[in-house]
């Protein structure tokens, strides 16, 4: 099993990811086109690719040639039905790449908000091993606009944070891949965003908060990581 994780400067760390992958054996090699690095290999062929987070957005996608590439590179992936998991800006980028829309939402959510799956979650081979509810780690400031064949998964009451495009690809608004490390890294930098300055992030308090909420964030963080490699996982068989 090998995995291609595209990563972004200032976020070019997998986290749990790559912890999970590791664990049970699968290549996850991890890349930053963002910093001229080439691919380590073909993404064609890899099981399937995972697309993170980063502090850039879809709106910068004219001036940050990168993401124009990974737009296209998405693009490729779902024509072959490649499987594909995008996170955060990730996420953003599978939209942008299917033809919907990205927008800045109403409120931006940076914390812990409640995440909710739809009935059609039931059945998805992702969101249906996660909970129906769940506090979720976030820090965004834009959102989506579902292209018409995407699959509406999961919600908070704000913004999308689950979707599903054909039968290969998804997108999680949440960051389930998040470790304590990565996220005191961002607390410790929370000035670089004006979103965060303007809603009063205490990064003391936030780092408060983990004791009682991060332990059970990394295990369905496992538990997504697991659902897709096994989407993965049969598409080789």
């Amino acid at each position: 099993m090998r995995l291609l994780s595209v990563q972004h400067p200032k976020a070019d760390t997998a986290g749990t990811f790559a912890l999970a992958a590791h664990a049970a054996g699968v290549v996850y090699d991890q890349w930053c086109p963002g910093v001229g690095a080439p691919a380590p290999h073909d993404p064609a062929g890899y099981d399937g690719i995972v697309v993170l987070g980063g502090e850039q957005n879809v709106v910068d996608a004219p001036r940050l040639r990168y993401l124009q590439d990974e737009i296209a590179l998405i693009a490729a992936a779902l024509e072959r039905r490649q499987p594909l998991l995008g996170v955060c800006l990730g996420a953003q980028l599978l939209v942008a790449a299917a033809g919907g829309e990205v927008v800045r939402v109403s409120d931006p959510e940076i914390g812990w908000y409640e995440v909710e799956a739809l009935p059609e979650a039931a059945a998805d081979p992702l969101f249906g091993a996660l909970p129906e509810r769940f506090s979720s780690y976030c820090w965004h400031s834009y959102g989506v606009e579902l292209p018409e064949d995407a699959t509406l998964l999961a919600r908070s009451a704000v913004s999308i944070h689950g979707f599903r495009l054909g039968a290969s690809a998804w997108g999680v608004q949440f960051h389930p891949e998040v470790t304590r490390e990565i996220l005191l890294d961002w607390f410790g930098s929370y000035r670089d965003d004006p979103d965060a300055v303007a809603l009063g992030f205490d990064p003391q308090a936030a780092e408060a908060e983990l004791g009682g909420r991060l332990e059970s964030w990394e295990a369905l963080g496992r538990t997504l990581f697991g659902a897709f490699t096994a989407v993965a996982a049969a598409r080789v068989a």
